[in-house]
């Protein structure tokens, strides 16, 4: 029986020999990473440095791209590493390191995105008094808002996590996730678990019922208003839809995935699931506001003819 004082490292266990085609799934993960933060920076600059873009919609657009940047770097860095190691450990301190991020990374993400939903809500459904709900001061105050509250959240979780005594070492995942060091635990959980539960209702529960209601108001207007209404939602809300479809998706595996016993999916199709999320959102989000955001697709545009002229 060993308790936390005397586990040093975590043994990562879904990771299996590849051989030499782990060079491979190096440069290829390596791409990925490269891409998501060229995406990401591109994006960040863009809408830094452009005053037309100086808008809310736009500002909350640059957060959740520095969120993607902030997420990714969690994940991708370790992921690289481990895939060139023969024997697939890591220290408790990265682990626990790793835990906050990836777990700050997915409060942030829910929270901005309601809050982008809830600036969806008010152009479409009251723009006469948009700039008024939406002034300056309350969309910074929305943005550290969407920061400092899941800092704070996962801090509780984290100081809950890490008194635990354990039992054993071995992690079924590529990364940590903090159920996982949980079910580690020889002493009471209790209080782990249920606050996991209420923050769990918190982050991912709450923000998505309140997206579906903002949407469900804008399609009512959408249905009894003007053509031009039914387009500007439709080429402003359909990018922030399917990005919170895309990121419910892996991010409700990865819960069900934590909870249950999985051992009839396939080890491979495990391995890609629990890494969608956090793999394919931070690139999937800069694509998707970057094609269909028609201000910021003309100035991706107008830069790229200035360059090769």
């Amino acid at each position: 029986m060993k308790n936390y004082s005397q586990v040093s490292y975590f043994n990562l266990t879904a990771y299996f020999d590849t051989g030499t085609l782990k060079y491979m799934y190096f440069i290829l993960v390596l791409s990925l990473y490269l891409s998501v933060i060229a995406a990401n920076v591109l994006l960040i600059v863009l809408i830094c440095v452009n005053r037309s873009l100086h808008e809310p919609m736009y500002l909350f657009l640059c957060s959740l791209f520095v969120n993607e940047l902030y997420g990714s770097t969690g994940l991708f860095p370790l992921l690289l590493f481990q895939i060139l190691k023969d024997i697939h450990t890591i220290s408790a301190s990265f682990c626990f390191l790793q835990i906050y991020i990836i777990h700050t990374y997915a409060c942030v993400e829910f929270t901005i995105l309601a809050i982008m939903s809830y600036d969806r809500y008010l152009a479409i459904c009251y723009p006469l008094q948009y700039n008024q709900h939406m002034a300056s001061h309350k969309v910074f105050f929305l943005v550290a808002l969407s920061w400092l509250c899941p800092f704070i959240v996962i801090i509780v979780l984290m100081s809950l996590s890490a008194p635990l005594q354990r039992c054993g070492n071995i992690i079924h995942k590529v990364y940590c996730i903090n159920y996982s060091i949980v079910k580690l635990a020889c002493s009471d959980t209790t209080v782990n678990n249920i606050y996991g539960l209420i923050l769990t209702v918190m982050v991912i529960l709450v923000p998505f019922c309140y997206i579906v209601y903002t949407y469900m108001r804008i399609l009512k207007v959408c249905f009894s208003g003007s053509k031009q209404t039914r387009h500007k939602a439709v080429s402003t809300c359909t990018p922030h839809l399917a990005s919170v479809i895309n990121f419910c998706f892996g991010a409700c595996f990865e819960v069900v995935q934590s909870r249950f016993n999985m051992d009839n999916v396939p080890n491979m199709l495990r391995i890609f699931l629990s890494l969608y999320w956090l793999t394919c959102q931070p690139l999937f989000n800069p694509l998707m506001y970057g094609l269909n955001m028609s201000k910021i697709r003309i100035i991706c545009k107008n830069l790229f003819l200035f360059r090769l002229s």
